[in-house]
């Protein structure tokens, strides 16, 4: 059987699946498509997700001569070669895929094309162009974000390439290869192109179909954008108190083969940003998990960073601490730098007590624990604790000590 997703790949914006937000009725890509208007522009998001075949509808769509490389082998000779033959009434369209491998040296050639409008450039990429691209090349473009299919528009192609081949897909089997390809069309057409070979002459069965891809395909977190992405997940999903979601976005990281560490360290440094003085045992469990898992390594990890991050989603929640420390450091960059009161400097070497350090210090344990006096010559105000977890008690203690001195 010859590859499905190239039979069955749409040639116009009608039989086009998914993307909606770009092609759909009122999509705004679709309206520059139609209308001619459309230029340079950079596609991104995940694979088999329709960058190519959307290009190539562009190219047909405006009667273009329909250019197509790769970067991975693009040679900067064979870019001024197409350059050079582009027509003046209808420029080419140079189609290159993989985009964010493009050195900066070819992307300096594009540059000039783009200005001079004397071919159209579109580029396809897995990656976010803001870690790809350079700002010139952004800024004489338009950057659209596809998205994963959705199992509806999954489902409607699985639908036509039963019909192309002329074989009935159980209700099971559909099921599988709709939940296994992680919003990849081609991925999901390539299990069932070799699904149906393996099943010979038998109906296509979920047994067939894992005996091919046993497990779900995951993005990994390989990617900057998706390791970012999955990273920064993790930590809102603590921070929203949702073990739930944090627990998915771990295993996610874990699937993609994060290193553990790096996971570790995000853990510790959110213990006290976001939960702080709330439960100071977040901080003793995170640091506890960040040097089990250096030296435990995997496949053991999983269950110490489990642990962490269910007990860290689930503590009360506070950034007093970041919101403390970086108000003083932004006061102090700003120019209020307070002589140290002569009584609070330091008074441990001879002479010192003639130039008046140390002398009328109140030592707090001399009075009960506390006693009135003055830490700054002048006031400031940085640390606001919240009635929340431990962090209310260490309020009622702040009162108490403070009564002493009344």
């Amino acid at each position: 059987m010859r590859d499905l997703s190239l039979l069955l790949r749409p040639a116009t914006l009608e039989k086009f699946a998914g993307q909606r937000h770009l092609v759909g009725v009122n999509g705004a890509l679709r309206r520059l498509i139609e209308s001619g208007t459309l230029f340079h522009a950079f596609f991104f998001g995940p694979p088999g997700t329709g960058k190519t075949t959307l290009a190539r509808i562009i190219a047909t769509a405006s009667g273009r001569p329909f250019f197509e490389l790769n970067a991975t082998s693009l040679k900067v000779d064979d870019l001024r070669r197409i350059f050079e033959g582009s027509g003046a009434l209808m420029p080419s369209l140079i189609f290159i895929d993989e985009v964010h491998r493009l050195s900066k040296n070819q992307q300096e050639v594009l540059l000039p094309v783009m200005e001079q409008a004397s071919a159209m450039i579109i580029g396809a990429s897995t990656e976010n162009p803001f870690f790809a691209l350079t700002g010139a090349i952004r800024s004489r473009s338009l950057l659209f974000e596809f998205y994963s299919l959705a199992p509806a528009d999954l489902a409607m192609l699985v639908d036509r390439a039963a019909e192309y081949a002329g074989r009935s897909i159980a209700a099971a089997a559909k099921e599988h290869l709709i939940a296994t390809s992680g919003g990849d069309a081609r991925a999901m057409l390539k299990l069932l192109e070799f699904g149906l070979v393996v099943a010979g002459a038998d109906d296509l069965s979920v047994d067939h179909l894992k005996s091919i891809r046993p497990h779900a395909l995951n993005d990994g977190a390989s990617e900057d954008e998706t390791h970012y992405n999955l990273a920064s997940a993790l930590i809102k999903s603590l921070r929203g108190s949702d073990p739930d979601a944090a627990i998915y976005y771990l295993a996610r990281l874990l699937a993609g083969s994060e290193e553990p560490r790096f996971i570790a360290r995000r853990l510790v440094i959110f213990a006290s940003e976001d939960i702080g003085n709330a439960n100071p045992n977040a901080a003793v469990l995170a640091n506890s998990c960040f040097q089990a898992v250096s030296s435990i390594g995997m496949p053991e990890s999983r269950i110490i960073l489990s642990q962490t991050v269910i007990y860290l989603a689930a503590s009360p929640k506070s950034n007093t601490a970041i919101v403390s420390i970086d108000a003083a450091i932004g006061a102090v960059n700003g120019g209020l730098i307070l002589d140290v009161p002569q009584h609070l400097k330091d008074a441990h070497y001879d002479g010192a007590k003639k130039m008046g350090r140390g002398i009328g210090y109140k030592y707090p344990h001399d009075f009960g624990g506390f006693v009135k006096q003055d830490y700054t010559t002048k006031p400031v105000h940085f640390v606001d604790l919240k009635p929340i977890g431990y962090e209310k008690t260490l309020i009622d203690w702040l009162e108490k000590l403070r009564s002493i001195g009344e």
